[in-house]
């Protein structure tokens, strides 16, 4: 009996001295990359396209704050769609699978079986998890749409949430390409600033994008300036070609 009080003393003050270092904000940091990458992508190859037509810095300066007021109107919606449908399934499924709960019990408590058999578990070795499961109907629920389904409680909050921090996030990768625009008075040195600061700002988002998606962050970097000098190259190009007509 001492032994035992000493084995679960000995095993919590190894949990208390373990800490876990997982990164669980996955989904915001998803919007935040959506939102400014494309705000920082977007206005740069619009403002790049009008300086391409010869539109003065004010005209450009205009026309780049009504798209990214749009586009973050635009970007936040489907933000906020995207995480309303994740809700609005995980609900869907939660019903169905209670109902198969209630009307085949067995056939989901073999399915339960099956499940853990899959990590190597023998029936001597689930079937007391199967039988606590029976008798906790809604631990019995979340196993099943977790491990059958693969599908986690959604944030009811996350729709909302998604919807602020893309538009957000939109906002402040816009403004990125149009300031010097509001400070310099002619189009052809303003693109040329803003050439400069939005490289160098892709480089550094690409480059802290890459660290938090576990991915090499100069390449991301450098992935991520290349995407976005080619959408203003284009964009400039078009408009000088059109010009030429």
């Amino acid at each position: 009996m001492v032994k035992l009080v000493q084995d679960e003393e000995n095993q919590r003050q190894l949990l208390d001295g373990h800490k876990e270092k997982h990164f669980t904000s996955g989904e915001v940091v998803r919007d935040i990359i959506i939102g400014v990458s494309d705000g920082l992508t977007v206005p740069f190859a619009l403002a790049a396209g009008l300086s391409g037509a010869n539109a003065s810095s004010a005209l450009v300066l205009t026309a780049g704050l009504a798209e990214v007021a749009a586009g973050a109107i635009s970007m936040g919606l489907g933000g906020y769609l995207a995480a309303k449908s994740d809700a609005d399934h995980y609900q869907r499924e939660l019903q169905r699978e209670q109902e198969e709960i209630d009307t085949v019990p067995d056939t989901e408590a073999a399915e339960i079986g099956d499940i853990l058999s899959e990590y190597g578990l023998g029936p001597e070795e689930y079937g007391p998890v199967v039988t606590s499961l029976r008798n906790n109907p809604k631990a019995w629920l979340e196993f099943m749409m977790k491990f059958e389904l693969g599908l986690e409680k959604p944030d009811p909050r996350r729709a909302l949430t998604s919807a602020a921090t893309i538009a957000l996030a939109y906002v402040v990768g816009g403004l990125v390409p149009l300031l010097p625009y509001m400070f310099v008075p002619s189009a052809d040195r303003a693109m040329a600033t803003s050439v400069v600061v939005t490289l160098a700002a892709l480089l550094f988002f690409g480059y802290v994008k890459g660290r938090f998606t576990g991915n090499r962050p100069f390449l991301s970097a450098l992935q991520t300036a290349v995407i976005g000098a080619l959408a203003s190259s284009a964009a400039y190009g078009m408009a000088k070609a059109v010009q030429a007509i």
